[in-house]
């Protein structure tokens, strides 16, 4: 018969002077610990969690007033009311959304398809046939970036005024289709892209267009969507040239039609909201459908 006692609780008990002290097993340890870990992360939690409501909540309250009434929209009535049709109704009746729509698209998948090509090759050139002269260009396009387009606006109308393309579709394209920050993202890329391809490309016969069609761009896929969705929200949402050159209202672009719904005496807010989340569903849907490669791209990643 001994004084001390072990009890076997996940590990053995320690005895000593007659009292029993029980060692926590690893299990315990393990979830002690996890609940300390997420007593700390708490703040950090609360926090993150604020910032998520603030910016979901213009969405949902654009969505939530495109079915409401204006006074609805006025008294800031957070639920869904029954007069989303009668907005839709009222919106088709008054403006050419179908349209405005088409414009749109016309101009964005344009501008954007013509971006790739130019910047994905200006960058590429810069890069690859490296030269201190080309250095310095880029220095010259860098600056570029600094002048306010406001300061460009009125020589640009000018310059397609004696063109005779005022009001035209090529004359909101083609100011777009070169920009010193799609030329800078796709040169740092092909910084990150491994030249001896290059070179074991032209050692078996490959042109400089070959390598770049067949090599280059299938690498930089992540880089092209990365600029594919910047360039396509920035031509969407363009609002300042078009307003400018487009004299006609047959030819007038979404962020137009909303600029003159707003322009009238009397504004049906429920009408306004409907428009703007029609115009904004197509770079919602853009940027989700590309967003992981939109990150990849614009970190560096090379997939």
């Amino acid at each position: 018969m001994t004084d001390s006692t072990s009890l076997v609780v996940g590990e053995p008990v320690a005895a000593s002077s007659g009292s029993l002290s029980i060692t926590p097993g690893p299990s315990e340890r393990k979830a002690r610990g996890k609940g300390l870990r997420m007593v700390r992360r708490a703040p950090a939690y609360i926090f993150l969690s604020i910032v998520a409501l603030a910016s979901i909540f213009p969405l949902y309250f654009m969505v939530v007033s495109a079915t409401n009434t204006s006074q609805d929209v006025l008294s800031s009535r957070l639920l869904p009311g029954g007069n989303l049709f009668a907005n839709i109704a009222d919106l088709f009746a008054s403006q050419s959304v179908g349209s405005a729509m088409w414009h749109s698209s016309l101009n964005a998948i344009a501008t954007t398809l013509l971006s790739l090509v130019v910047c994905s090759i200006a960058g590429y050139g810069f890069e690859v046939f490296h030269s201190k002269g080309k250095d310095r260009v880029m220095s010259v396009l860098l600056l570029a970036m600094m002048i306010p387009f406001a300061a460009t606006m009125i020589p640009l109308f000018r310059m397609f005024a004696d063109l005779k393309m005022v009001n035209s579709t090529f004359a909101v394209i083609l100011p777009a289709i070169s920009t010193p920050f799609l030329i800078l993202l796709f040169r740092q890329a092909s910084r990150s892209f491994p030249h001896e391809i290059i070179e074991a490309a032209r050692i078996d016969g490959l042109s400089e267009i070959m390598i770049f069609l067949r090599i280059f761009i299938p690498t930089m896929k992540s880089t092209y969507s990365a600029a594919a969705v910047i360039t396509f929200m920035a031509a969407w949402n363009n609002f300042l040239w078009p307003r400018v050159i487009l004299v006609d209202n047959a030819v007038q672009t979404m962020p137009m039609l909303i600029s003159n719904l707003r322009a009238g005496y009397v504004m049906n807010y429920g009408v306004l909201m409907l428009a703007v989340l029609l115009a904004s569903l197509p770079t919602m849907i853009i940027f989700l459908v590309l967003q992981r490669s939109f990150a990849n791209g614009i970190t560096g990643a090379i997939k």
